[in-house]
């Protein structure tokens, strides 16, 4: 099995994927949830069905929920409504809450979540930094580790998990919130591990086969005896993950969803797409 000759199919079906996802990201943009943005986040359950135009006429007269997002609820079985609009005082989520009382007696509020402007634009720096954090962290280990063309090829593929996954998330508009980055920092270290696992048997390919083959040839053989295991792991993973995803409930529906994707794309990148890249390096110090 001739993987990295076909190398070129594989950086094309990445690089379609992504550019998809960055003209997704470019101009619809990303659905930054409460935590992000500040504001309030209201939910009420219903004994009825009640649409979104519904809540909307009802709530329009108090200018409470101007631009606001109404949406149904996720959770399956749960006649529920979604309000994120800008930040409340209690006075007035109690008179939204009053409102939809006096239309449906069987109003009861799920949940009243409130973030500031300050407290959103305080967790995105750091979700930023916890990123950047993990990355140098990376690169640092995998120079000492292995050589520093390992460790910058090991980022381009992390990079292209994270930007795959954000990708998805615009192209469905997925809200993005704070599971959303704990996702990330998962598919990371998910990603990178399996990413390892081929760079290891290289090295080693490269200690005893190196005079008998060329880099390409002992590249691929290092893809080919890691590709059961990194399958086999890849399928147990993948199940579990969809298996929390529909049984584990709505408030970790993100999270799960974001793994899902992340860790589909890092088993690809780390088979497709890292020793490729090295292989490309190789030819490029090659020619010089």
């Amino acid at each position: 099995m001739n993987i990295l000759g076909k190398r070129k199919i594989w950086y094309t079906i990445s690089l379609v994927i992504l550019i998809i996802g960055l003209l997704f990201i470019s101009f619809k943009g990303m659905n930054f949830g409460l935590d992000f943005r500040g504001g309030t986040l209201l939910e009420f359950k219903f004994d009825q069905e009640v649409s979104n135009e519904e809540v909307r006429t009802l709530l329009a007269d108090t200018g409470l929920i101007e631009g606001a997002k109404v949406q149904q609820t996720a959770e399956e079985g749960i006649n529920g409504v979604l309000i994120r609009t800008k930040e409340l005082s209690p006075e007035q989520i109690t008179e939204i809450q009053d409102i939809l009382s006096q239309a449906y007696p069987s109003t009861e509020v799920l949940r009243t979540d409130m973030v500031g402007p300050l407290i959103g634009q305080e967790l995105r720096v750091k979700a930023l930094l916890a990123l950047l954090f993990a990355s140098i962290a990376i690169i640092i280990y995998i120079s000492i580790r292995f050589e520093f063309r390992f460790a910058v090829v090991a980022i381009l593929t992390l990079l292209h998990d994270v930007f795959i996954t954000l990708g998805v998330f615009a192209v469905i508009g997925r809200e993005i919130n704070t599971a959303f980055v704990a996702a990330l920092l998962t598919i990371i270290g998910y990603s990178i591990n399996d990413t390892i696992v081929i760079f290891d048997r290289i090295r080693e390919n490269m200690k005893y086969y190196q005079r008998k083959m060329s880099f390409v040839e002992l590249a691929n053989k290092a893809v080919i005896d890691t590709l059961p295991r990194s399958i086999n792991t890849s399928i147990t993973t993948l199940i579990t993950i969809l298996a929390v995803y529909f049984f584990g409930g709505a408030s970790i529906k993100t999270f799960m969803l974001a793994l899902f994707v992340g860790m589909f794309a890092g088993t690809y990148s780390s088979i497709f797409i890292a020793s490729p890249l090295l292989v490309t390096w190789q030819d490029k110090i090659s020619v010089k």
